[in-house]
Parts: structure tokens; sequence; C-alpha cells
């Protein structure tokens, strides 16, 4: 048996049942149950509004004439002074015209076409006149204000306006609802009219603010330009930057004249050097004939060496052949010998003139390369030191370079948009004016028709679910199980009899202690043993199964009690024990509800003696015993006529236990009735005396707030329940709250038995 926290069932106080599975299949059933059970209500709710729908529909929405005008947004752009716009792209994609569509519904569009055609003081458009008998039946009535007035135009020309898109083209239609074919078409005109002014007037305010704007920007700008060309001028003039032409500076043409000079200057002092040098050697040497020799390399430059080295060849010619003539030591020859020594003399000195020629022209040279050299390296200095500045006058010229050509730019971009000022042009024009048209259009009529009937069926709906917000009450076994967290131990069909009482009150008579035989009836504690294949004997041998297999012992004592009186518990017992008793098991059925003995009043009419008497030793427990010579089940009423006010001192009193003690030796079952958990608390004084319980709900009547209440405040009885009897389930009904069980108690259950 499923044996649940008793916390859990707490908090179930004051909230409906949860499924705690949310399936598809599940929500399929409950809309097909809801359906089915609330159909009658959503049906009545449909047939009650559709006719007062119909009729308002026809009187609150009459046909009206639709007048259409189309205009296109041209993504051509007519520019007269240039090819290229300031304001816009070239293409139109569908957002924008989206957009488009969203302006034509505007209030300024709008606005302006109530005032152009003056709807402000058309009936038509919320503004009726009053006329005589208004202004004598309201004379304290306020005109209203023009504010007002055209508000109301306003928002009557926004419900009878359609815009839309035909297709993916750049073509937008306007349509306009009017009782008056002629305003249909007039309002439809205006629309687009208005729609091309406001798209010219936005044009132009857009160019001239534009313009406003380039012409502030223009003076900044050119400021800043000349600001920036005259830093240019000042830092050239700082840094004595002067330009000599084709991109260069005056320094780098002076260094590139240097570098051209200085190679011809060295190579003249090198020349210089080597002939200098030459001339040092032949004058070092101690040969007499160096002289001579090296003065040929030099004679062409000096006609007095050329000279001299002549007479010297000569004499020397003479002094051979006068030397081999006449002998070593000729007079002649001598003088030959001292001529010649003194031209070697002239010679030498003539060679140092020379040499002091080539010093000088070589200090010359030399004092021209270096000074070539250190104009070179002041130059050089010179450069660097401008190539610095030149980076920064690389800089301001291209600052200057940048406001220029922002000033050129935003000039033309300034006369450009003089040009648009002057010209205005806009993208949409109106291709297709609007006609009066000849029908009226019964689409918003129909459509209100139609949409009567769903109106109904929500209404009913709406009704049908608020019914079933406000049904606290259990309706299926699954529900019972969810709200209670226990089993539903069967479900018993509610029958035509199932409250007539087989038996006479207690007032009819009382029976002698002699005669204790139970007289049979036609009530429904009956049918157990009259129709053993019905839904109610079923349900009783589902009980029985349910209380064989909950623990073991020699005897089962079983408690059946409910939240409320009158939900069908003592019918439940009596039943449970004759279907017990048929089967051929010793039972004994109790009445223990002592402060309403309602089984004993239908079973034992009349006794005065029973359950009470025993207890107090005033009669024997055989004494007290009924039989019914059907199916030999034993009944102990609950005797004693007057209502006692002490039955819980009764029920949890050691001869009570000792009572039940006995029953369990000479029974097999022991069924109980006991009094409900809501009005008295009896049922809890017998947790010592009862093994397990069962809970009788009435389908239908039982709230989910009062057995859940019954339950919590009786955790001894929970702890110990055995499951809930779902008692007079109407099962026409219960389809509609659990399908797949009402299919089992209905078609299926017949058809397993056989007819009988």
């Amino acid at each position: 048996m499923l044996q649940p926290d008793r916390t859990q069932l707490s908090e179930f106080r004051g909230r409906p049942a949860e499924s705690k599975e949310g399936s598809v299949a599940e929500l399929i059933d409950f809309a097909f149950g809801f359906l089915r059970r609330r159909f009658l209500l959503i049906l009545a709710a449909v047939l009650a509004v559709v006719p007062i729908g119909e009729y308002l529909a026809l009187k609150l929405v009459p046909a009206y004439f639709a007048a259409t005008s189309t205009i296109i947004i041209d993504t051509r752009k007519y520019q007269i002074f240039q090819h290229t716009t300031m304001v816009g792209d070239t293409m139109i994609d569908a957002a924008a015209v989206e957009s488009q569509l969203e302006i034509l519904k505007s209030e300024n569009v709008a606005l302006e076409v109530v005032r152009k055609l003056h709807l402000a003081d058309d009936p038509e458009f919320g503004n009726p006149t009053p006329g005589i008998l208004g202004s004598l039946l309201l004379p304290s009535r306020e005109a209203a204000s023009d504010y007002d007035r055209e508000r109301r135009a306003l928002a009557v020309l926004g419900k009878q306006l359609t815009v839309r898109r035909i297709g993916p083209t750049y073509v937008i239609e306007i349509t306009f609802r009017s009782r008056n074919a002629e305003r249909a078409a007039e309002v439809a005109d205006a629309i687009g009219e208005a729609y091309i002014s406001e798209q010219l007037e936005g044009k132009y305010d857009a160019t001239r603010r534009a313009s406003s704007w380039l012409e502030g920007r223009l003076k900044e700008l050119s400021d800043q330009a000349s600001g920036a060309q005259r830093t240019v001028v000042e830092f050239k003039e700082k840094n004595n930057i002067v330009d000599a032409g084709n991109g260069r500076l005056m320094y780098e043409q002076q260094l590139s004249e240097l570098n051209a000079q200085i190679i011809p200057a060295h190579e003249r002092a090198s020349e210089a050097a080597a002939r200098l040098h030459r001339a040092e050697e032949v004058l070092n040497s101690q040969s007499e004939d160096a002289t001579i020799n090296s003065a040929v390399a030099d004679s062409l430059k000096s006609d007095v060496v050329t000279k001299l080295r002549s007479q010297f060849l000569e004499l020397a010619n003479r002094e051979v052949e006068w030397a081999g003539r006449y002998g070593e030591t000729h007079l002649a020859v001598v003088n030959l010998r001292t001529q010649m020594r003194q031209i070697r003399t002239s010679l030498r000195d003539e060679l140092k003139r020379v040499a002091e020629t080539y010093r000088s022209e070589y200090e010359i040279a030399k004092r021209h390369e270096e000074s070539l050299r250190a104009d070179l390296v002041r130059v050089r200095s010179e450069v660097e030191t401008a190539n610095q500045a030149r980076v920064t006058l690389s800089e301001l010229e291209s600052s200057a370079q940048s406001y220029r050509s922002l000033y050129d730019n935003f000039l033309q971009r300034y006369m450009e948009s003089v040009q648009q000022q002057t010209f205005p042009i806009t993208e949409a024009k109106l291709i297709t004016k609007a006609t009066p048209p000849k029908d009226k259009d019964f689409r918003k009529t129909v459509v209100a028709a139609a949409a009567v009937p769903a109106g109904g069926l929500a209404l009913g709906i709406a009704l049908a679910f608020l019914l079933e917000l406000m049904d606290r009450t259990i309706r299926s076994g699954r529900q019972a199980e969810t709200v209670l967290q226990t089993n539903c131990v069967a479900l018993i069909p509610l029958l035509e009899d199932g409250k007539r009482k087989s038996q006479s009150k207690r007032s009819a008579g009382k029976t002698a202690v002699g005669d204790r035989t139970i007289v049979r009836g036609s009530g429904a504690i009956w049918h157990t043993v009259d129709r053993p294949f019905s839904l109610l004997s079923e349900a009783v041998r589902s009980i029985k199964l349910a209380v064989d297999q909950h623990g073991s012992g020699p005897a089962k004592v079983v408690g059946l009690t409910s939240s409320l009186p009158d939900e069908g518990k003592s019918t439940v017992a009596a039943s449970l024990a004759q279907g017990i008793a048929v089967a051929g098991a010793r039972v004994v059925l109790i009445d223990c509800d002592l402060r309403n003995p309602s089984l004993s009043e239908m079973l034992s009419p009349g006794a005065t003696l029973g359950f009470v008497d025993v207890i107090c030793g005033t009669v024997t427990l055989r004494d007290a015993i009924w039989t019914d010579p059907a199916t030999g089940m034993a009944f102990l009423p609950a005797g004693t006529d007057s209502p006692l006010a002490h039955s819980t001192e009764i029920l949890s009193s050691d001869a009570a236990r000792k009572l039940f003690d006995s029953l369990r030796k000479d029974y097999e079952y022991i069924i109980v009735d006991l009094s409900p958990l809501v009005p008295v608390v009896d049922v809890r004084a017998t947790a010592q005396l009862v093994d397990c319980y069962v809970m009788v709900v009435e389908w239908g009547r039982t709230r989910v707030e009062m057995a859940q209440r019954a339950l919590a405040d009786a955790p001894g009885i929970y702890e110990n329940l055995l499951g809930v009897v779902l008692n007079k389930t109407d099962l026409r009904k219960l389809r509609g709250y659990d399908g797949t069980l009402s299919r089992f108690y209905g078609r299926a259950y017949e058809q397993y038995r056989g007819a009988s």
C-alpha cells in the first residue's frame, strides 16, 4: 500500500489538485474531458451570444465605401545640379518601405488631412451636431474644444485607414473606408498628397538645416586652413628654411654642390703632393746623376731645366769625345767637366725652386680641400638640423593641406545643398488617384459577424473554466490519489435507489431480544447480494482484496469512515460485510457511529441492545448480535436509545479493546462503521482497535480541502489508511474526468462479464 508522508498531504490544503505528470497525452485527455463535461454550458453560451452578437455586429459595424489610391517610392534620384545626393541612399530596401508605411499612418499626416478637409466638423468623424432636440435635452453640455474634436477625428481616421505594401514592390496602397463614397476617395487622395507634402517639407527642412550647419562649418574650416598655412610660413622663417625649387631646400642644394667640388680639390692636392714628394727625393739623393735623370719628368714643364739639361748633355757628349781624343787630363776636358759641374749645380738650384713651387701649389690645394671639407661639415650639420625641422614642417604642411581639402569638400557640399534647397524633390509620387466606389465593402461586417460565434465559444469556455476552478470536489480516482496522497481502492457507481432506506426508522417499534434476525429490504445495502455481477459488487471485491493484501493475522479489523456525514460510508460498510459473507468468510459488522447509528436503523430497526450495552456489561455479546440468514453475516448494532456524549471514552476504553480481542477469535473479518472525521473525534480513539481504515469519499460532493483537512488532523488514521473509496460515482459524467477509468466501468466491464 502506498504510504506517503503526512506533511506532503498538509501542503495540499487550500489549493487545487495538480498532477505531477504533465505528458501530452494527459493534457489531451484533460481537454477532451473538459469539453465533454462542460459541453452543454459552452453550447448554451454560444446559442445565447450568437443572436445578440449578430444583431450588434450588423448595427455597430455597418458597411462602408472603400476608396483606394496608390503611390510609389521611386528609387531614382532626380538631381538637377549633381549626380550624388547628401540625404538618402540610392536604393531603398524593404525596411525603408516599411518605414514609409508608418509615416503614412503617422499623426502628422493624419492631422494635416483633418485640417485640410475640415474633418473635425464632420459628424462621421465623431463630432455630430446636437441639433435642436439635443440642445433642449442637454442645455448644460459644454461644447467640445477644437483640440478634442481634432483628436476624435484623428481616432476615426486611424481606424478607417489601411496602408499596405503591394507585394515586394515599391508601390503602397492607401485605402480609406467611409459611409460616403466621395468622402472616402477624397480622404484617400488627401492622405497621399499630405504624405508627399510632408516628404517635401522634410527634405526642405533637412537641406536648410544642413546648409546652415555647412555655412558655419565652412567659416570654421576657412579660419583653420588659414591658420595652418600661416603656421607653416612662420615655422619656415623661424628655422631659416628656404625652398630652392624642385621640392629641395637651400641647404640640400649647397650640400650637393660641396660634394661635387671636394673630389676634384682632393685630386689636385694629391697630385701636388706627389710632385713635391718626387722633387724632395731627387734633392735629397746623394747621386749626381739623380738630378740630371729626375729632370726628365719635369723638363716639359720648366724651360730653364730643359735648357740646362740640354747644355749638360751637350757638354757631356763633348767631354766623352775630347777625353777620348785628348785624354782625360787635357785642359779642355777639365774645363768641360768644370762647366758640367756648374750646370749640375744650376740644375739643382732650379730643381729646388721648382720644388718650392710644388710645395706652394700643394699647400694651396690642401687648404682649398680643407676649406671645402669644413664647409661640408657645416652644411651637413645645418642639413641635419633642417631635416629635424622638416619633419615638423611636413606635419604642419599636411595639417594645412587637410584643412584645405576639408574646406574644398565642404564648400562643394554647401553649393550642392544650396542647389537642393532651391529645387526640393521627393522620392514618392501619386500614381493612381482614388475614385468614388460604387459598391459598399461588407468585409468588416462579415468578419464581425463571423467573430460572434467565436466570441460565444470563448465566453462559454471562460464560464466553464470558471466553474472548473470553483469545483473543488473530488471527481476521479486519479484526483483522489493525487490530492490525498493515497490509493483509490474502488469506485462505487451511483444507484438509483442508493439513498433509500430498506427498513423503517427506530420509531417503528422495538424488537424482542430473541428475535435478532436482519430483515432484508430493497435498498442499496442489499445490492451486493442481489446482483453479484454488478459494478458495485466488483468494487466490494476490490476493497476485500486490498484488505487481504494489507498485513497478516488471525483476523482483520477494517474501519470505514468519511469526511462528513451522508457520504455513504454505512452503505459501503454493509455492502463490504455482505460481500465477504457471501464468499463464505466469517464476518461481523459493527456500528460504531455512536452519535448517529444510521446503520443500526437500516439493519436492526428498533434494536435497544448493542455495542454500548456490551461494553457496559449489561448484556452479553451473544444476546446483542444480529444475524443475516441469507449470508450468515453477523451484525452488532450501536445500542442504547439516548445520544451519547462520551462516545470517545467508550471507544478508547479497555472494555472495547477486550471486546475486539474476543471478536478476533470468532470472526475472520471485523467491519466497523465509524463516525465521520470532521464533525467528531471518535474515529481517532479507535486506533488501538482497527488494523486499517478505508475512507469513503462521495463523488462530486466531498470537497478537496475538507478531505485533506480530515486526514491531516488525524495522523493516526492516515498512517493506517488502506485507501479511499469513491462512492456514488456518476459513470456517465466520469468520462469527462477520467476517460480511461470510465471506459473500464462502462462497456469494457459489461463486455467482459457478459450481460447479467
